[in-house]
C-alpha cells in the first residue's frame, strides 16, 4: 500500500470524487501537462470502486494519486469535503501508491465552462465532465509543485 511518500517525479493520476461517478486524469511523467484519462463509475461498492483505480495506477504506471478535496469557498471543510476525507483515508489502504488531497474549490465550474466554450453540449458533455475536473485538479496541483508554474 502506499507509504505517503510523495515520489519527486513519475506519472500522478488524479481523481475528481463524485457521487455517480469518479472523473480520472493523467499527467505526463514530467508532470508538465495533465490530460483526461476516463470514468469510474459508482456502483455502490466502495471496495470495488478503490480496486478499479488501482487497477488504473497500474495501467498508466502512475507513482502517486492526487484526489479533489471539495473546500468551501472560504476554505473550510463542509460536509461534502468531510465525506471526501474518509474516502481519502479508505485509498490510502487500499491503492499501492501513496494518496495526497488537493484543492478542488470551483474545478467542476471550471470544467463545464471550458467544455461549454469548446461547443461541448448535453449527454456528451455530462460523460466527460468529471474527467476534465480531475484534469483541471491535476494541472493546479502540478502548478503549485513548481516555482514556474508547472514548466
Amino acid at each position: 500500500m502506499g507509504n505517503g511518500q510523495v515520489p519527486a517525479t513519475g506519472r500522478v493520476l488524479a481523481l475528481d470524487l463524485g457521487d455517480r461517478r469518479i472523473g480520472v486524469a493523467v499527467c505526463d511523467p514530467d508532470r508538465r501537462l495533465a490530460t483526461p484519462y476516463g470514468t469510474v463509475h459508482r456502483v455502490g461498492d466502495r471496495p470495488a470502486e478503490h480496486r478499479s483505480i488501482d487497477e488504473l495506477v497500474g495501467e498508466t504506471g502512475a507513482v502517486m494519486v492526487v484526489v479533489g478535496l471539495p473546500r468551501s469557498l472560504d476554505g473550510g471543510l463542509g460536509p461534502a469535503a468531510r465525506a471526501v476525507g474518509s474516502e481519502i483515508k479508505a485509498l490510502r489502504r487500499s491503492l499501492s501508491v501513496p494518496v495526497e488531497s488537493h484543492d478542488e474549490r470551483l474545478t467542476t465550474v471550471t470544467a463545464e465552462d471550458g467544455l461549454a466554450r469548446g461547443g461541448v453540449r448535453g449527454r456528451k458533455r455530462r460523460q466527460v465532465v468529471d474527467q476534465v475536473a480531475a484534469a483541471v485538479i491535476l494541472q493546479s496541483w502540478i502548478d503549485a509543485q513548481s516555482p514556474f508554474g508547472g514548466c
